[in-house]
């Protein structure tokens, strides 16, 4: 329809008189309490008063207009109308009814009912195009509105900027709403311009301006251009409030300025703002993605001082951060304490302990927390499934793990890349590559495209089988998919050819990455100074160490843990200490495998008090002991026949919650004969008495 037939249907409409219905139509529609339910939805069955105005956009018009001071009746005929199987969409009559609705603002909600309608019939261009022309700034501003909240991001932008081109100016919540969706979509740029062209057209900017461009400011890692914003604000007659304070104190957090986070939320009490979980939750992720645990569950009491109840999330992830460090018994008290707050754990929680339990190596405990989450009605994720299918994997229990897999798609889950990764991962650390390519293949078959970590989990399950070209061949297929090497990948081949004893093939592959374009770091020269030390050539593993140093690549906590071991295990302990001693001068903290290295090498020399007192110190310093700590120390416990200090070990292992494994087990029980099984027995029942 042209330009010139809706402007006259329009006209007619304005000069349309009542007459055209008979009085007995309008007496229908004008009763007070009329309604459209009882119009049949069949076309056939139409009221013949209403026949015309169905099929016919002309008639619908002049029947609006009828009632147009009666603007809800309007409303509700035109919404039966529109629902007809014969009825015919005009930009006319939306104008009509539009034009209707706009007279008292009671009338927005159904206004936004008729703008959704017209985008869903595709006639929001040239109902945009009429009011533009009508200068309807108030109809411009609602659809402008509905673009914002449904995204449309291209519609949203072009009605924005004819409006300002145009002089019709829109109100201060859609430029707020505008800058959101842009920020929320990390436009930077365009949401710059929004709000400069906001300053030109003195578009006073709100509270909600403000807090938007400090969250942007803050998400782009400039806080300290926030902070100057929230600085500003009063000069400009606009009082920050609890949410502007909470988008610096996440900011702050994200950046691990835990400190000025916490001024932050000492100015806000001081300055009477309120403080809650949305203010200190950022900062409590903050302090466990540090593992800095303790810190956070003090914030928790903290909040509670002051007034701000947790929430689900605040204990998730203090449970997070908890399972994390290894302390799965701890992080499991929060779901008391959730109970006790009338908190409902969801289905994060229980995947943060399953993960916590998986971690530990408990894999009975992590699947009678998957049937409990069931029970209480909470379906089971992807993410859910992946945990325990890896838990499965890492245990060796490839059946149990690839029955997950069957089980999620029985309850209607799609696998996911993550998914097979782990799956193929876990069948070639066992040997099994054909399963391994199966599953890769039925990855391909589900239309899941491999991503490079998949690729890089074959070509790590191919060295690991010894089978360097069929690892190549399959850098090449990756390279085909679009994957070019990157440095994780050379990392993998060249740790790879390391294990296999081939260093000259791995110095070549090293010469071939500086050729294009990728540097050694701290991962590549480890995977060479472990190769060196495995051969027992630790001089020259000693001159790659100085040659990493001299090139200004920080050794990392993995490159003094080889150094460790294997000076530990060939009975240099000064040696091993040395490095131990050098890597946290260097800032560099040893983690549970560092000090099992150690611990190791001191019980291979029968010093165990030296032993026992590192084991002490990794406690004090918050690293927990895991089930190769034990039975490293009850293994030697037991050779030396201290079988009580042995039992009292295993018994911190069981109190802890760390499953003991065959390895664990056979180092308690291998020394154990016949004339020792009652004595066996008698102690045990000893410690049993001691716990009850």
């Amino acid at each position: 329809m042209c330009g010139g037939e809706i402007k006259s249907m329009t006209l007619s409409f304005i000069a349309s008189s009542t007459t055209f219905f008979s009085n007995k139509t309008i007496t229908i529609l004008l009763k007070p309490h009329f309604r459209f339910y009882p119009f049949s939805t069949n076309h056939n069955s139409v009221n013949p008063h209403f026949h015309s105005a169905v099929t016919q956009p002309q008639f619908l018009l002049r029947l609006l207009n009828s009632v147009k001071h009666r603007p809800l009746t309007a409303f509700r005929f035109f919404r039966w109308v529109q629902k007809q199987p014969n009825f015919h969409p005009s930009q006319t009559t939306f104008i009509a009814i539009l034009d209707i609705l706009a007279i008292n603002r009671r009338f927005i909600k159904p206004a936004y009912w008729v703008m959704e309608k017209a985008i869903q019939l595709q006639i929001d261009g040239i109902v945009l195009d009429v009011l533009l022309r009508r200068n309807s700034a108030k109809l411009l501003g609602l659809l402008l509105h509905v673009f914002v909240k449904k995204s449309i991001l291209d519609k949203c932008l072009m009605l924005f900027n004819k409006m300002i081109n145009n002089g019709l100016l829109p109100d201060v919540r859609n430029c707020n709403r505008v800058l959101k969706l842009l920020k929320d979509k990390s436009m930077v740029n365009e949401v710059k311009v929004v709000y400069r062209v906001m300053i030109k057209y003195d578009i006073r900017p709100t509270v909600v301006t403000y807090n938007t461009m400090m969250d942007l400011l803050c998400k782009q890692g400039e806080v300290g251009r926030a902070i100057e914003v929230l600085n500003v604000m009063p000069k400009f007659g606009c009082d920050p409030n609890d949410v502007s304070y909470n988008v610096l104190v996440n900011g702050l957090s994200g950046k691990g300025e835990f400190e000025r986070a916490k001024e932050l939320i000492e100015k806000m009490s001081m300055l009477g703002l309120r403080v809650s979980a949305y203010t200190y939750n950022p900062l409590i992720c903050g302090l466990c993605k540090k593992e800095m645990v303790e810190e956070a569950t003090d914030l928790r009491r903290e909040m509670l001082s002051r007034g701000a109840l947790p929430t689900v999330v605040t204990y998730n992830t203090i449970m997070y951060g908890l399972c994390r460090l290894g302390r799965v018994g701890d992080a499991r008290q929060y779901f008391d304490v959730m109970a006790n707050e009338d908190l409902m754990p969801d289905l994060v929680s229980y995947n943060t302990l399953i993960y916590g339990y998986i971690r530990l190596g408990n894999f009975a405990e992590a699947l009678l927390l998957f049937s409990e989450l069931r029970c209480k009605n909470l379906v089971p994720s992807v993410v859910t499934y992946n945990t325990l299918i890896d838990g499965g994997c890492r245990l060796g229990n490839l059946d149990i793990a690839k029955g997950m897999k069957d089980d999620m798609i029985k309850h209607g889950l799609c696998p996911d890349v993550f998914t097979f990764t782990i799956l193929v991962r876990g069948f070639c650390q066992m040997g099994n590559l054909p399963m391994a390519k199966e599953l890769f293949d039925e990855m391909l078959r589900r239309g899941l495209k491999p991503d490079r970590i998949a690729y890089t989990t074959r070509i790590v399950g191919e060295l690991k089988l010894g089978d360097p070209s069929k690892a190549f061949g399959m850098q090449e297929e990756m390279q085909d998919k679009g994957f070019p090497p990157d440095l994780i990948t050379y990392n993998v081949l060249i740790n790879g050819l390391c294990k296999l004893g081939n260093l000259d093939d791995a110095n070549e592959l090293v010469k071939r990455m500086l050729l294009n374009g990728f540097v050694p770091d701290h991962v590549t020269y480890t995977s060479i100074i472990h190769a060196h030390l495995m051969s027992g050539l630790l001089r020259k593993a000693e001159e790659v160490f100085c040659d990493m140093s001299k090139k200004g690549i920080h050794p990392s906590v993995v490159t003094y843990t080889v150094l460790i071991h294997s000076y530990a295990v060939g009975g240099s302990l000064d040696l091993a200490k040395k490095y131990f001693d050098e890597m946290q001068d260097k800032c560099v903290s040893p983690n549970v495998i560092t000090y099992n290295a150690l611990i190791n090498g001191l019980c291979k020399e029968n010093k165990m008090d030296v032993a026992y007192n590192l084991f002490e110190e990794m406690e004090s310093k918050g690293v927990s002991a895991n089930k190769y700590t034990y039975t490293i120390m009850i293994n030697e416990n037991c050779n030396l026949g201290y079988w009580q200090k042995a039992l009292k070990l295993y018994k911190d292992m069981l109190d802890r919650e760390i499953e003991p494994d065959t390895c664990t087990r056979t180092a308690l029980l291998k020394h154990l004969n016949k004339d020792y099984k009652l004595h066996a027995v008698r102690c045990l029942e000893n410690v049993i008495r001691e716990g009850e």
